[in-house]
């Protein structure tokens, strides 16, 4: 239930309404380069599912929306995954730019072998900027679903530890990397990938959870 102020006649009412969160859709990210931005077919779709169940969102079905498109500027959260090149345009990184700074926000999931490629990529977006590693404690770990120790491993490739990085422009997270994690191949269906088991789904499903629920305005999406 959602409480309402109207002011009647001079005189303030409050009044209790029911409240239905409005519809907005998530988007994939697809960009130029040759990498396979369209990675994690069945992620984002799973997430919104699982969102909506547990938090309380009221999501559409996923959208692709390409870097250098006025349409971006219709998604307020992007999601973007790969393993290979990236390439941005002077054009791209300039709309990419004015649509983080404008409020949108731009989740980065590492596939395994994007890391090289979506660095420099970004630093065209922002020159200004480097990615900071957030610690354990910070917010985005501490919504719904408590994560400790920060991000969780979700996807094994060479031994090294999961991390998440942020872009922080003005005090605001206008982007999220998540690197050696795999986060998106936790929501995928399961039995996507051999030896990963639903306990590891489920917890790489609240981790997206959590971060939705940090952008969606329930901490301010402040650093």
């Amino acid at each position: 239930m959602k409480h309402v102020l109207i002011y009647l006649l001079g005189i303030g009412v409050l009044i209790t309404s029911a409240f239905k969160p409005p519809t907005y859709k998530m988007a994939k990210l697809k960009y130029n380069g040759g990498g396979d931005w369209y990675a994690n077919r069945t992620a984002l779709p799973n997430l919104i599912n699982f969102c909506n169940k547990n938090i309380g969102t009221n999501f559409d079905e996923e959208a692709i929306v390409e870097v250098g498109s006025n349409d971006l500027f219709n998604y307020p959260f992007v999601y973007m995954t790969g393993h290979g090149n990236v390439s941005f345009t002077d054009v791209e990184s300039q709309n990419l730019r004015k649509y983080l700074i404008g409020g949108g926000f731009l989740h980065i999931d590492d596939n395994y072998g994007l890391d090289k490629y979506i660095r420099p990529q970004m630093k065209k977006v922002f020159p200004e900027l480097d990615f900071i590693e957030l610690p354990a404690n910070h917010l985005i770990y501490n919504q719904k679903f408590k994560f400790p120790n920060g991000l969780p491993k979700i996807h094994e490739h060479d031994g090294k530890r999961a991390q998440g990085f942020a872009l922080i422009y003005k005090g605001r997270i206008v982007c999220y990397y998540t690197y050696e994690c795999d986060l998106g191949n936790g929501w995928e269906d399961f039995g996507t990938y051999t030896g990963d088991t639903e306990e590891t789904r489920q917890k790489a499903l609240k981790m997206g959870a959590n971060l939705v629920q940090y952008v969606f305005g329930f901490t301010g999406g402040r650093e």
